[in-house]
Parts: C-alpha cells; structure tokens; sequence
C-alpha cells in the first residue's frame, strides 16, 4: 500500500522526483553519441537536479509522509537526485543559516562574498560557502553520533549508499556518469547555494520583515515549491511549502519593503549582476560591507531536544 502523504500538495514533489528517475535512467541507457543532443541532456539533468534540491530542502524541514519509515527511505532516495546526503543539509542550513541569519554564527551569511563585481559574488558564492559548510558537517556528525546515533545513522547510510552507487558508476563508464551524475549534482548544490545569495544580500537582518527578499511569480514558484516566498519560510520554517504563498500573503506582504517582493528572479538577476551590475541594498543604496569576521561557533549553544524539529526525518 502506497505511503500516506500529510498534503496532497506533495504530489508535485513525487512527480518531480519521478521525472528525475526517469530520465537520468533514460539518459544512461539511451545517451546520443552526438555532443549537440547531449547538451540538453545534461542542461536538462542540471536543472532538474537542482529543482530535486528544493525537495532536499523541503524535506528536511518537513518529512511528506506520515511513516517515519517512509521519510527515512525518502531521504535515501532524495541523496541520489542531488549527490549527497540529505541530512548533511540539516547543519548549515537548519541549525546555522536558520537560527543565526547573516550573523557571524552563519555559515552561508552573504557577507563572506566580497567582490567588486558583484556578478563573481553570485557566480563563486557556492565555492566561498563550501570549506565552512564541509566542516561543519564533519564536526556536527561527529557530535551527533553521540547525541543522536539514530540521526548519525541515518546519515552514514545515505552517505554510504549514494557515494557508493556514483563511485561504481563511474568505474563502469566515467565519461557517461560525469555528464549524467557528476555535472548535474554540482549544478545543483552550486544553485541550492547560491540562492541563499539572492534571497538575503543587501536585506536587514534585524528588522522583523525586512530580512529576505521574495520572489513572488507564480511560474517560478510552481518549479520552485513556493521557495520564492522566502521571509514567511525563515518565520515559520516548518510550515508546508504548499502554504507559503496564503501565510506570505497574511502575514508578510502587508509589511514589506516592496522593493523585497520582487516579481522576476531572472529580472532581479540581471540587474544586480548583469547591467547595471551593481550590488545595492534593498533601498537602492550601495552596499557598504561589515568589517571581515571569523565563523562563530554556532554549536556551542545547540540545544538537540529544543531544536529536534528541525533534524530532518530523526526530529
């Protein structure tokens, strides 16, 4: 008998992980010898993947089934559409981004970013993140093998099975594994954080509304899970995604800046990488950096029972 669902909204995000499926297995079996149909492949892979990593980040925050057996295979499942461990996203973005938002306790603050063209910002954003966010999950998997052993198994085990499977994939034919697994993973943790970079630099932190910026669209939203709606996510970041849009409505939108409810993400891209490519806060101002600042230690004050919600499919 197929899992029972919490929202039927989760549909979407079951289909999505079929077509994924579906056509990477498609892909591996019946990939073209010629370059020009093997392009779209993978760019289609790519985006695919990524869209697969906004499940990832749904998921963590809020496991779809009401079986935690079924949220438990999910998560296995979910680690192969993007290349890693789905719980490996539950300390840096969790516990650090969530609880700590552009402070210096934040491991993906947008702050870490300094370039004068603000375009290298977004482009290398995923690469200047990396080196805090492989560590800390080294160090939080360490700590919750301890604490949480049903948590640090689980993780180990999707870990295992995911690396596993791409490591013989690549022994049995590593120029096809790299198109169809390796550049399409990497495209989509490079862009599940990369947006962080968009949906935080230039906003108030400490200002009750006024710390994300939203993208409102409804195309983009349907591709995305309603992740666009990003400042009614940090408030209530275990609501459904299905949600997001009535609560952003209610509860954010009448108190806004307007210049964070963005219609366009592509719009909103090219002017503040493209032309004028310049990178202001959400007043217009140009963007005058804090002084550089050493990763705080956000693990110091975790509190596992306060915070177990947000461990994924073990919370």
């Amino acid at each position: 008998m197929f899992p029972e669902l919490r929202y039927k909204a989760d549909r979407r995000t079951l289909a999505f992980v079929f077509i994924y499926f579906a056509a990477t297995i498609a892909a591996w079996f019946f990939f073209p010898e010629q370059w020009y149909l093997r392009v779209p492949i993978v760019m289609f892979l790519s985006v695919w993947s990524f869209f697969c990593a906004v499940i990832v980040h749904n998921t963590i925050h809020h496991p779809i089934f009401r079986s935690r057996g079924w949220n438990k295979a999910f998560q296995v499942l979910m680690s192969f559409t993007y290349g890693h461990s789905v719980s490996a996203y539950v300390p840096g973005h969790n516990f650090s981004h969530h609880n700590h938002t552009q402070t210096d306790k934040d491991r993906i603050r947008t702050q870490k970013a300094r370039f004068k063209w603000n375009f290298l910002n977004q482009l290398l954003f995923f690469f200047i993140m990396a080196p805090g966010i492989m560590k800390d999950e080294q160090v939080f998997s360490n700590m919750m093998r301890k604490e949480r052993p049903n948590w640090y198994r689980q993780y180990v085990l999707e870990m295992v099975i995911v690396m596993g499977v791409k490591i013989a994939l690549l022994i049995i034919d590593w120029p096809k594994a790299l198109m169809l697994l390796v550049i399409p993973h990497f495209y989509a943790a490079w862009g599940i954080v990369g947006t962080n970079y968009w949906q935080h630099d230039g906003c108030d932190e400490t200002h009750e509304y006024n710390h994300s910026r939203n993208f409102v669209s409804p195309f983009l939203n349907f591709f995305a899970f309603n992740n666009g709606f990003h400042g009614i996510h940090h408030e209530k970041p275990g609501l459904h995604w299905s949600l997001l849009p009535e609560y952003h409505k209610k509860e954010i939108a009448p108190y806004i800046h307007p210049n964070l409810n963005q219609q366009s993400l592509a719009g909103y891209l090219w002017a503040t990488h493209i032309y004028p490519g310049k990178r202001v806060d959400y007043l217009g101002n140009p963007l005058i950096l804090p002084p550089k600042q050493k990763d705080g230690n956000w693990m110091e004050d975790v509190d596992l029972e306060k915070k177990k919600l947000q461990l994924g499919v073990e919370g």
